[in-house]
Formats: structure tokens, C-alpha cells, sequence
């Protein structure tokens, strides 16, 4: 597995960040007790006092009976962005919110992730590849 160091460079991240739909819907849920679903079924969990948000497919929560309030679409950056690069996550999120579109972000190893509201999803996918040709 590789762990080359990712780009820091501000302007190369916004014109090259290419952000990739993923398939499918997602949802954030919070449990208790995480022993009420398979680990693999989530693609991510944050652990707060108050439990343990999960985010998960809609499809998966459905199906373990996992409640949710908000479903959403999955962004990919595909661009490996450093995690101490400044001004990724404010410039994509002031594209977004110039568009009324809300954004929670996850940030991996490699890329950032962003889950928009599903009914969103196109108008935000265009809103950050208007961004990058800004910044070509």
C-alpha cells in the first residue's frame, strides 16, 4: 500500500480535484451498540459521547433497521490531497453553499469525501467541476 505524500499546492487541488459521483444512496445513523451490524457494512463511524454515527448505504440501514434522517450522494475528490493542505474543504464548500447546497465532509488518507443531500447531487457536481475550471 502505498503512502506517498499527498498535495498541498491549493490551486493544483481545486484544478485537479475531480470529483467522482459514486453510485447508490447514503445515509448517517447513530447506534449504541455497534454488535447490531456487520462492521462491513459501513463505510464509515465516528465515535461522540452520544453514540456512534455510522455512515452507511440507505440500502444496508433499511435492511438493519438503522434510522436515519437524511439521505444523501457521495462526492469523491479524486485527487490525494494532504491532510494539512489548507483551503481545499473552504473553497469547494463556498462553491456549494453559493448554490444553497449543504456538505458534510469526511476527510480519508488519500481523498476528501463529501455527502450532499441526494436531490442535490447533480447541481453539486456541478457546482465543484465549475470550480475546477476556474482554477485551470
Amino acid at each position: 500500500m502505498s503512502t506517498e505524500c499527498g498535495i498541498t499546492d491549493i490551486e493544483r487541488l481545486i484544478a485537479d480535484m475531480t470529483p467522482v459521483l459514486n453510485d447508490g444512496k447514503y445515509i448517517f445513523g447513530t447506534l449504541l451498540n455497534l454488535d447490531a451490524i456487520p462492521r462491513a457494512m459501513t463505510i464509515c463511524e465516528m465515535k461522540e459521547k452520544e453514540g456512534v454515527t455510522v455512515v452507511m448505504t440507505q440500502e444496508n440501514a433499511d435492511s438493519f433497521n438503522v434510522s436515519y434522517e437524511y439521505v444523501a450522494a457521495w462526492i469523491t475528490l479524486n485527487i490525494h490531497s494532504a491532510l494539512e493542505a489548507v483551503g481545499l474543504t473552504a473553497a469547494f464548500s463556498a462553491a456549494l453553499a453559493e448554490q444553497d447546497i449543504s456538505c458534510n465532509v469526511i476527510a480519508g488518507f488519500y481523498h476528501d469525501h463529501l455527502f450532499v443531500d441526494y436531490e442535490d447531487k447533480d447541481r453539486a457536481m456541478e457546482a465543484l467541476i465549475q470550480l475546477t475550471k476556474k482554477h485551470d
